[in-house]
């Protein structure tokens, strides 16, 4: 998406005013308020395009590493997540909001292609910038006079330079979960995929990756193996955990170790999301075992 966009001109006296602000309303309240559909909203776009991405069955990391049937099927994805989302009924064009007709129309790029029977229809605009991880949910009336008069040869036109100021936003530049892979270095990937197994794999991820919440899929899509949740467990001396525990190092759950994450001090994780840490002291790795996580206590009483 454009990083600098026109301030929005929809404000009472606007000649789609009335119209937009009502649709937002229905969709912010259909949300459950607008601090809902900030955390929704951008959650449900990175499972979007996680999903199509299926690093765990493709080995494939990244947006760009899609064929463009894929690219596309994203945008139909999303029109079909976001009505779940908001509860809304399938209409004449994508759905239907307080009697009218709504289009709904994703980008993964800086623009959206309006068709002809969206014109002068009310269309709510998603977009996901994933390079920068920032997204946009915004709606527009579909006037001629707000689109290009170029088309494409399905007749399909663009929203202009001007036409941008037509935008009533619900989102703008709102943050998203970045693709994990993007965060670290390419050098640092290679390394986690260079390992011939299942454990090594893991090893090097919660090795390298400490102090920072990772996600289920990313754990399923380094173990690549079908049971990869056992690859966290302890396994009689030879799993992940068991490996790192003999270096200090604790692998925990959101969901069953929001105790002793808050008690080392680490970062938030959610129920589906695991964190590594290097133990700096005795006294935490008293407690890593107090709360089931033995054999951290070894690697303090090394010579």
């Amino acid at each position: 998406m454009k990083q600098k966009l026109p301030p929005s001109q929809v404000s009472p006296g606007h000649t789609d005013h009335a119209l937009l602000a009502a649709l937002a309303q229905d969709i912010t309240t259909r949300a459950g308020g607008l601090m809902e559909l900030t955390r929704s909203v951008p959650a449900m776009l990175r499972d979007c395009i996680d999903d199509v991405i299926l690093t765990a069955k493709t080995g494939r990391r990244a947006y760009e590493d899609l064929e463009k049937t894929e690219k596309t099927y994203i945008g139909t994805r999303v029109e079909i997540e976001l009505r779940a989302l908001l509860r809304l009924p399938k209409g004449r064009l994508d759905t239907e909001i307080l009697g009218h007709d709504v289009d709904i129309k994703h980008t993964m790029g800086s623009n959206w292609m309006i068709p002809t029977e969206a014109v002068d229809q009310p269309c709510i605009l998603v977009a996901a910038d994933e390079p920068r991880a920032r997204c946009y949910l915004g709606l527009i009336v579909a006037r001629r006079d707000y689109l290009t008069a170029g088309q494409n040869k399905d007749a399909k036109r663009s929203i202009s330079a001007q036409g941008f100021e037509n935008i009533l936003w619900l989102l703008c530049d709102q943050p998203y979960p970045a693709n994990f892979w993007r965060l670290l270095p390419e050098a640092t990937v290679e390394d986690i995929f260079a390992g011939d197994s299942g454990n090594a794999r893991m090893a090097t991820l919660f090795r390298t990756v400490q102090r920072q919440p990772i996600p289920r899929d990313v754990v399923e899509a380094v173990a690549a193996q079908k049971d990869f949740m056992r690859r966290i467990r302890s396994d009689g001396g030879h799993g992940t955990r068991d490996l790192l525990a003999r270096d200090g190092i604790v692998i925990l759950e959101g969901r069953k170790d929001a105790q002793l994450i808050r008690a080392l001090d680490l970062p938030h994780c959610s129920a589906s999301e695991f964190i590594s840490a290097q133990l700096t002291a005795l006294a935490e790795a008293r407690l890593a075992t107090s709360a089931g996580h033995a054999g951290c206590e070894d690697f303090f009483s090394q010579p």
